[in-house]
């Protein structure tokens, strides 16, 4: 994982990580407090801050990632370009941005907040739960990906078509209809009528 500002913050002098910290908010999105990542999924869930990226490439195809079968939550489930939360204190857009160079290697063209939504998803296989405010982002991608194996399985362009397609026969992230149908405004805006989004 290339080494940012925000963390190389997390990490200790011997080279072990230090718990990852997530912002627990209210109904309204305000900050209230902390809680380590893994305790704010356990059941029943607490509240906290996330972004959603959805990059498009100059063909109006949507970037999909496949989650890396190592990961813990939602291993190997097919879901938007890139999702994650932010440090406390790390503005929503550069947690976003950072994260995408993390997880693919590329820093998008273009990218622009497309508004917020609250959720509550429960995940059956894991049994861990997304209590999440999540800040949507679209943009573009322009340049070849170089995709984190640790992070990412696999990655495909799709259209809307195809991706009907593959969401009725793949296993997809539980929160992923709902940030992209809360992202479709900015997508249409962004992708323009002829993509079909």
């Amino acid at each position: 994982m290339p080494i940012t500002p925000a963390t190389a913050t997390h990490s200790t002098s011997n080279g072990t990580a230090d718990a990852i910290l997530l912002e627990l908010v209210d109904e309204n999105g305000v900050t209230i407090g902390t809680a380590e990542k893994l305790a704010a999924h356990q059941p029943p869930g607490r509240l906290h801050r996330a972004f959603s990226v959805f990059l498009f490439d100059e063909r109006g195809r949507l970037l999909l990632q496949q989650r890396a079968v190592g990961k813990y939550h939602s291993p190997g489930v097919w879901s938007n370009t890139c999702c994650g939360h932010p440090y406390p204190g790390e503005a929503p857009f550069a947690a976003a941005a950072r994260r995408t160079y993390e997880e693919l290697g590329v820093s998008p063209s273009l990218l622009a907040e497309a508004g917020t939504v609250r959720y509550n998803h429960p995940d059956p296989d894991s049994g861990l739960v997304e209590q999440e405010y999540n800040h949507l982002f679209v943009g573009l991608v322009q340049s070849p990906l170089r995709a984190d194996p640790e992070e990412v399985g696999e990655t495909v362009f799709v259209t809307p078509a195809e991706l009907a397609e593959r969401h009725a026969k793949d296993t997809f992230s539980s929160w992923f209809m709902t940030v992209l149908d809360a992202a479709r405004p900015a997508v249409r805006e962004l992708t323009g009528p002829s993509a079909g989004w």
